[in-house]
Formats: structure tokens, sequence, C-alpha cells
């Protein structure tokens, strides 16, 4: 079910901003294939077993990319010293899609923080 929320989540989306998350939703399973869809706070996300740990969402002026931490950025300070950002997200233009190489170092900071230790082990 929460994939087809996603999928309708975007088909409500004008262009350019349905391809731009449209791409950020393939580079986020890219990274992170078993992690389960779903809608957290109205937008789209993505949990791994029960924590979201990645997400997105479109506003008028600009897209933003979601950790759900509020402490993921600060661990990536210089990877992200081009894009504004708030507590909670990243904000990136509406035709631009952020770099895989940076989703994954997002995605991979907030791994750390909820999984730590069973992430090291390979439990995750």
């Amino acid at each position: 079910m929460s994939r087809h929320e996603i999928d309708v989540y975007l088909e409500g989306l004008d262009e350019p901003k349905r391809t731009t998350l449209s791409q950020m939703r393939d580079t986020i399973l890219s990274v992170i294939p078993d992690a389960e869809e779903c809608i957290s706070y109205t937008m789209p996300a993505f949990r791994i077993q029960g924590k979201v740990v990645a997400g997105f969402a479109a506003f008028s002026n600009h897209l933003s990319y979601l950790p759900h931490s509020g402490s993921v950025f600060a661990q990536l300070k210089s990877e992200l010293s081009g894009y504004t950002l708030t507590k909670g997200a990243l904000h990136f233009p509406v035709d631009t899609p952020l770099p895989r190489a940076l989703v994954a170092q997002l995605i991979d900071v907030r791994l750390r923080q909820a999984f730590g230790a069973d992430l090291e082990h390979g439990a995750i």
C-alpha cells in the first residue's frame, strides 16, 4: 500500500519536481534496496526495521531530502556546504537531483545512528 501512496504523491507533482523526486526515490532504493516505502508526516519515506531513515518532499520553490534525524547534517558539513539546510531538511533545486554519492553518505550516517553496532556486525 505505501509504495502506491508514494506513486500517488509523485503523480500529484508538476514537472520537473515529479521526475527529480522519482530519481531520488530510485537512488534511495539503490542504496537501501530492502527499505520499506511508507508515508511519514504526509511525505514519502523509507523505513528499515521499523525506523524511518530517509525521505523526501516537494515544496513550492525547492525539494527536500529528509534524514529523519536532526543530527545527520552536522556529520557531513563539508559535503553539504553548497546546499541550504534546516535542522531536518536539505533543500535542493526542483530540476537537479542530489548526487547518488551524497545520498549514500546521508543514508550511511543515518543508519549508523539508528543501528550502531548492529550495522557494524552485519545484523542490518
